[in-house]
């Protein structure tokens, strides 16, 4: 796995001492982690993935060159196993294996493929396929980056986007972004934000040919899995977007995952997976949420990001909270049309 970070929230309790989550098994086999800036992050995992298929494909190249130059159909079998698994997860890896396997026997053994031998073993960190992903909030992805990651997204690259989304720009003092949705209030949003949210993964999904999930760790994490392992098993780009409560939001952050769950249960944020892998003739979109069983004003009413605006500006304060629930349902009405098809 190779994750390009934006800087933001997620790369200060990611990259930093002593408490860093990317380490290595017992193989020393691990993730590889790096972080970009805050505006360029989708270009900087795009540049990554670039250089990743250049030099497998190089090494692809090499692989065929052995078969030609070892006579031998055993080799010729180890070779043709890895070309046809090299952009397959678990495939690459076994193939990859036994290939390595018999280059470290034949290595140095004076034969005329001694130079292809030495040149496939000094780049075998590339015979397993690569997990390319880009991590970053909303305020990269929906907003100052947005750019870059929809040009990402565009370029249908096997690269996988999560986005961390705090619904503001949490890192830099709690602007609001393009995430932020209606009756919050943020910086430069003081008096609750008047606009609705934009809608990521809609705009996405309307490619056709990128998976997008939106997700929640607490409410459902069996769906949380399952979008993660679909997003990786795709050959293309991928897009998920988890909700991540913020201390931005006004509550008590030891009990996050609590929130996570109220959110859905009150129908404030939605679940669901577009798969465009998902067959001839089966609907790509599936509905992962419920009906909504809690009261969407109650949540509301929970963090200080809405109860300020009830405080401060008593007479707009309803009406904004009914323009955000009438938004919310919208966008639920949006996503059962589409699961209805």
């Amino acid at each position: 796995m190779i994750v390009a970070n934006a800087t933001g929230c997620s790369s200060i309790y990611g990259g930093s001492a002593p408490t860093c989550p990317y380490t290595v098994n017992d193989k020393g086999c691990g993730p590889a982690w790096a972080n970009s800036l805050f505006e360029d992050n989708a270009e900087f995992g795009f540049g990554m993935n670039l250089a990743t298929e250049q030099r497998r494909a190089a090494l692809a190249e090499k692989v065929k060159a052995l078969k030609e130059a070892v006579s031998d159909p055993e080799v010729a079998a180890l070779c043709d196993n890895w070309l046809e698994n090299m952009n397959d997860a678990e495939g690459s890896r076994t193939a990859a294996e036994a290939l390595i396997a018999f280059c470290e026997k034949c290595d140095g053994c004076g034969c005329a493929a001694d130079p292809i031998v030495a040149d496939i073993l000094a780049a075998k960190d590339m015979l397993v396929k690569k997990s390319i992903w880009i991590f970053g909030g909303d305020g990269w992805a929906y907003d100052i980056g947005y750019g870059g990651l929809d040009h990402v997204l565009a370029s249908g690259a096997d690269v996988n986007v999560l986005v961390l989304d705090t619904e503001v720009y949490s890192n830099t003092g709690g602007q609001s972004s393009k995430s932020t949705p209606t009756a919050s209030v943020a910086k430069f949003a003081a008096a609750g934000k008047r606009t609705r949210k934009k809608d990521l993964g809609m705009m996405a999904m309307s490619y056709g040919y990128v998976y997008v999930a939106q997700v929640a760790m607490s409410a459902n994490p069996n769906q949380l899995m399952k979008a993660l392992t679909e997003a990786e098993a795709y050959h293309g780009p991928s897009l998920i977007i988890a909700y991540a409560p913020c201390i931005n939001h006004g509550i008590d952050m030891s009990k996050s995952q609590l929130e996570i769950k109220a959110a859905v249960e009150a129908g404030y944020w939605q679940l669901y997976r577009f798969n465009p892998a998902a067959g001839e003739g089966v609907n790509p979109f599936t509905l992962d949420s419920k009906e909504p069983t809690g009261d969407f004003k109650t949540f509301l009413a929970g963090e200080i990001r809405y109860s300020t605006l009830k405080k401060q500006f008593p007479a707009i304060a309803d009406e904004l909270f009914d323009k955000a629930e009438a938004d919310a349902k919208v966008r639920l009405e949006s996503y059962k049309k589409l699961a209805n098809k």
